[in-house]
């Protein structure tokens, strides 16, 4: 059973999702809020799996309450506002519903939450190749980056250092490889070596170095990327024909 709060400022939206959601036995509205502060207040305590949010909100936005949310639990915005659509994917929400709500909308998002559901509770199923992510770089720092900007991600010890095409920059994160492998788009991103994933769109070369080990040229950086032998196969399933 899955546990959704229901936030929005909108009474007669609130009763019309809540409606809806008679139609899923599978889910049960444990709490509503209509305000930011009701809303906080909510998301405080435990007990819950799914978060229906309203982006324009009495006292602030749904996006100022994203950070409040528990970890585990899924967002899936409704708004009567496609403006926000994007943002709402760059905080990697399950789902954007438009308002007035279409059942048939409401069941393709719940069947994506059950999806990427795990035995413990919800859990964020993999990235879409348009989505961006949040990588928390330590001491508070977050930041939203594009997964066509990554070129690869290394292991470092319990930090994986993420490279960006922007300007040669690299991130480094408190994110195992196997938590990346997971969350990046298959195929997208493909192991090439113990301790790195690279982006396949951005591979402009192989060299062959020994009977075990090629080098790859990824465009953005500077310094050849070592790749295993036993690694490559796959890689050339996936890189785009030229």
């Amino acid at each position: 059973m899955t546990k959704a709060l229901l936030i929005d400022d909108e009474p007669p939206a609130c009763a019309a999702l809540r409606t809806l959601l008679r139609d899923h036995p599978e889910i049960t509205v444990a709490g509503e809020a209509g305000t930011i502060t009701e809303a906080r207040a909510a998301l405080a305590r435990p007990g819950y799996d799914l978060v229906f949010l309203d982006i324009q909100l009495r006292g602030g936005t749904g996006f100022d309450l994203v950070p409040h949310v528990r970890p585990g639990a899924r967002v899936i915005f409704v708004t009567a506002y496609d403006a926000h659509a994007l943002r709402a994917f760059e905080v990697n929400a399950l789902d954007y519903l438009m308002k007035p709500v279409a059942p048939a909308r409401l069941a393709a998002a719940l069947a994506r939450l059950k999806a990427t559901a795990t035995a413990e509770g919800s859990a964020p199923g993999p990235l879409r190749p348009d989505d961006r992510v949040l990588l928390k770089l330590g001491s508070g720092i977050e930041r939203f980056v594009r997964l066509t900007d990554i070129r690869l991600v290394a292991s470092n010890e319990n930090y994986s250092e993420v490279s960006l095409g922007v300007a040669g920059e690299h991130l480094l994160v408190r994110k195992t490889m196997k938590a990346w492998e997971e969350a990046l788009p298959p195929a997208q991103f493909v192991r090439v070596h113990r301790q790195t994933i690279v982006n396949v769109a951005h591979v402009r070369a192989i060299d062959r170095v020994t009977e075990a080990t090629s080098h790859l040229r990824l465009d953005g950086i500077a310094e050849p990327v070592v790749a295993s032998y036993r690694y490559l196969a796959d890689l050339r399933d996936k890189l785009p024909p030229h």
